[in-house]
């Protein structure tokens, strides 16, 4: 659901609002007002705590769950057709999260520094969430195995036949592995683009045989790209704003980036639901994610993105990862 124009509404108003509406396992998509700035102008990165994924206001507890503190592996089942391109922007963002680079990120934001923030997260023993992500296997479900219309149950079967396939099938890995179900174009999933963009749950013995954490993002270059992958594209309703160019020159993949890092960073710190989230309904918590949702840079709030960046080519992101730009939101510090 937009947010209109409200900058004059106090901030903690807005935030209380936020933490009635916000379901935690859905990756929703605001639609605030954008703001770039180039590379020499303002730092993207401020110290302010106002604005910018830390306040006292917001109760944000840990209910001593697991949380994924081991090497993560992150197996991906392309479901639908897929272009060898579009892999590769996934991949090299996935991959980015635990490459470091001193002189890169010196010089600008970088998708290793902002796993960061999720690192700072623990478990009851003291220890941190891991800084190794790592690409799992990958499997290709490209002939529709359960058919082009999903529901959030139908999601675990298809996972099902994934890690029971007799040939390649994906690994079962519980404790150090991540799922991604991924989606092409030309798939509709139960309140895809209505309501939600993407959610993250786990698996259920009954119709898997194991608990696995799992998230499902969609492609929504076709069904509703002003939904998903704003501000790379823009609603209808909306006529006289203008979309922004996306970094890798493909607007449903360049928009699943930020709601795949979404969920990551959800499921490392809340895999099983009973770990850190704020309010007081496990079934429906909000998470380090929720808590930033539609701030991409420094000053973000309300209804207003953040300054981002804006290269040469006139692409508009906020942090840089292995080989390429992306346009990440932020997540909630817990310092």
């Amino acid at each position: 659901m937009p947010p209109g124009r409200s900058t004059a509404v106090p901030f903690p108003f807005l935030l209380l609002l936020l933490l009635l509406l916000t379901t935690t396992t859905s990756a929703y998509r605001p639609f605030p007002n954008t703001t770039t700035t180039t590379l020499s102008s303002t730092p993207l990165f401020s110290p302010s705590l106002k604005y910018e994924g830390s306040s006292t206001f917001v109760h944000l507890r840990y209910h001593m769950g697991p949380v994924l503190t081991s090497p993560i592996s992150v197996h991906i089942l392309w479901y639908g057709l897929w272009s060898p391109p579009q892999k590769h922007i996934i991949r090299d963002f996935i991959s980015s999260f635990s490459h470091f680079s001193p002189a890169a990120d010196s010089v600008l934001p970088s998708v290793s520094s902002w796993w960061r923030t999720v690192r700072l997260y623990t478990d009851q023993t003291g220890h941190n969430i891991t800084g190794e992500i790592r690409l799992g296997k990958e499997r290709n479900d490209r002939f529709y195995s359960h058919g082009k219309s999903l529901t959030r149950l139908s999601l675990q079967s298809v996972l099902k036949s994934a890690v029971t396939a007799t040939t390649n099938p994906l690994p079962i890995a519980p404790k150090a592995g991540l799922y991604l179900v991924l989606t092409s174009s030309d798939v509709y999933v139960d309140n895809f683009c209505g309501q939600v963009c993407g959610f993250h749950y786990f698996t259920f013995p009954s119709i898997v045989g194991y608990t696995l954490p799992f998230a499902w993002v969609g492609n929504s270059a076709t069904l509703c790209p002003g939904v998903c992958a704003y501000p790379f594209a823009v609603p209808d309703y909306i006529p006289n704003l203008k979309p922004l160019k996306s970094p890798n020159s493909d607007v449903g993949v360049d928009g699943m980036v930020s709601v795949i890092g979404h969920e990551i960073a959800e499921l490392s710190t809340n895999p099983l639901v009973n770990a850190w989230y704020a309010g007081q309904d496990p079934v429906a918590p909000v998470e380090i994610a929720d808590l930033c949702e539609g701030i991409y840079g420094s000053g973000g709030g309300g209804s207003y993105t953040g300054m981002m960046l804006e290269g040469e080519d006139g692409a508009t992101y906020n942090m840089w990862g292995i080989r390429r730009r992306f346009l990440v939101q932020w997540l909630w510090n817990p310092v």
